[in-house]
């Protein structure tokens, strides 16, 4: 394995050896010790000392289930912290057919050109790109696949990344040639600022993958892999309903935020949920389940078209929905869809952009409900890069200074999804505490706190809440770096002999022999590193907090917020 280093200040290209402190890192244990090895906390994060930094997991490339999930790092411009924002597609796989460990972006040309990267077996080529400036992902995916070809891997910014907007994203296409998106963080932003508009991926002839002992390997991922199916959340419910079945779930629970966190229930549920979503795809001659690469056997994803069986668009999850959805008040699935199309069109995070929208209809700019007018708002402002489009595309934070709001919905400048901290308290407690900024994915305590997953622990009491947050944030630094979906995480929690896989086939690739003692001790040294950057860039336990609305009663259950800062600050000391 290799990391191949971009230099975008003299456009030049080398291939170093894999440092020995890395080589046992992948995915965002390696993009996090990059990034607090390489980039000055303190620094502009659109600036030339910020790096951009790919890496697959440790399985990518593998016959593991589910293991080709890609993590992109950087500085935040949105949180202004550490950032890794995850992503499926094509391209962590073949980053691992290629033997490519990390591919690190730094500097900025001199000069004011755009560039592409195009990654091969013999290293990188950077090019000057001048047809595809200005266009959306939809467009750049059709015609670099047309250019170098179907197998092609493609990492693309849309407009706003362009704009260097903090809610830009980075694009990656999918087996299907549709779009994945590394939402979160404005990562599309730094992509930006290295002037790239897409890096491309030719993995024909690559090294391939290298496993000490495949047999070992191939029989533990056989038990992992079964493992998957036999749950009933990853082998029943996700791959039917994909995640959209939990619109009623937590719209049942009171802990589906509705009018920008004002009631955890929403009167349109029925309207938007799962259910309602698998029907319309049938009628439609759809796709109701998929996966988001290769190797995948959760197949959470689908393809939801219009009434006319036209395409809109795929991988409609349920934090979109949501966010659009009940954060916004509109009951209109098909507006929803439409919504989440133009914004992996135009490269900007779904979950930011609803919370965006959710500020904005507080600022009289949209009437609570108009769908239609989230749609304008997002093809006339910020596709163009108007003045409000900037504005809106900078995200909650920024948008809520500039009308002056002060119910933003968001912990450290990123919008908290989907679940409500007072209705489900340990999700709450992931929000203030992740080095991300508000980020579900970062410790999923809506597994024993709804889903009775893993345990079951009541959501509406904070006994517990800090302990389970905690461990589940450990599990998923070291589930992240592997490149395995966070959903393997209900088998793993559930079944004792897929962890044990888990673990027979880190041991059975690397040589090692790690325990679940090694695991977590590797969980904990991503978090350490990660809230060591925050700490040199300037984060105190203050931005470890939720906003000040959570004092309010929620209903159906009035829940108030009531886990005190002193609990919170003591969940990640370790």
């Amino acid at each position: 394995m290799k990391i191949y280093r971009v230099n975008m200040t003299n456009l030049t290209f080398s291939a170093e050896e894999v440092p020995e402190r890395w080589k046992l890192l992948g995915g965002r244990g390696l993009t996090s010790s990059i990034i607090s090895e390489e980039v000055d906390p303190t620094c502009n994060p659109l600036g030339s000392k910020n790096k951009l930094v790919f890496a697959p997991g440790l399985f990518a490339g593998t016959k593991a289930a589910n293991s080709g999930r890609l993590s992109v790092g950087a500085k935040s411009p949105l949180t202004g912290g550490i950032k890794e924002s995850n992503s499926g597609g094509t391209a962590a796989q073949r980053l691992a057919k290629l033997g490519v460990k990390a591919l690190i972006i730094e500097g900025m040309p001199k000069d004011d050109k755009w560039y592409t990267i195009h990654v091969h077996k013999d290293g990188v080529n950077i090019k000057e790109e001048t047809e595809l400036m200005g266009r959306g992902n939809y467009e750049v995916v059709q015609t670099i696949t047309s250019r170098y070809g179907e197998n092609t891997g493609i990492m693309t910014i849309g407009q706003a990344g362009e704009y260097k907007m903090s809610m830009a994203n980075i694009s990656v296409k999918d087996p299907k040639g549709h779009l994945r998106s590394a939402g979160r963080g404005g990562l599309g932003a730094v992509m930006g600022s290295k002037r790239i508009k897409f890096i491309s991926l030719d993995d024909n002839d690559g090294d391939g993958i290298d496993i000490k002992d495949k047999k070992k390997f191939d029989e533990a991922a056989k038990i992992f892999n079964k493992g998957l199916l036999r749950h009933p959340v990853s082998g029943e419910a996700l791959p039917k309903y994909g995640t959209d079945v939990l619109v009623n779930i937590l719209n049942e629970a009171g802990g589906l935020p509705t009018k920008n966190y004002r009631m955890g229930r929403f009167e349109g549920a029925e309207k938007i949920c799962g259910e309602t979503m698998y029907d319309n795809i049938v009628a439609r001659n759809g796709d109701t389940t998929h996966g988001c690469h290769v190797g995948c056997v959760i197949r959470c994803s689908q393809t939801y078209n219009d009434k006319d069986g036209s395409y809109i668009t795929s991988g409609f999850e349920y934090e979109t929905i949501w966010g659009f959805g009940a954060g916004c008040m509109v009951d209109d699935l098909d507006i929803i869809a439409h919504i989440d199309h133009q914004c992996d069109d135009i490269g900007i995070d779904t979950i930011d952009t609803a919370g965006t929208m959710m500020v904005a209809m507080e600022a009289g700019l949209l009437n609570w409900g108009d769908g239609e007018g989230i749609l304008n708002l997002i093809k006339n402002e910020i596709k163009n890069g108007t003045p409000l489009g900037r504005i809106l595309g900078n995200g909650p934070d920024f948008t809520g200074k500039a009308y002056g709001v002060s119910r933003v919905p968001t912990v450290k400048g990123q919008t908290m999804p989907a679940y409500d901290s007072r209705a489900v308290k340990g999700i709450g407690v992931t929000y203030a505490t992740t080095p991300m900024g508000a980020d579900h994915t970062a410790g999923y305590s809506v597994t024993a706190n709804i889903l009775k997953v893993g345990g079951s622990l009541d959501p509406l009491k904070k006994e517990g809440q800090t302990e389970l947050s905690r461990d589940l944030q450990i599990a998923t630094a070291a589930i992240d770096s592997t490149g395995l979906c966070l959903f393997v995480s209900f088998a793993v929690l559930d079944f004792d002999e897929v962890f044990a896989a888990l673990l027979d086939m880190i041991n059975a690739q690397y040589g090692t022999q790690w325990t679940k003692e090694d695991w977590n001790e590797y969980g904990m040294n991503v978090l350490r590193i990660e809230k060591d950057f925050n700490r040199r860039a300037g984060f105190t336990s203050n931005d470890d907090r939720l906003p000040e609305f959570v004092s309010e009663p929620i209903p159906p259950h009035n829940a108030v917020w009531d886990i005190t800062g002193e609990e919170l600050d003591r969940v990640l000391m370790f």
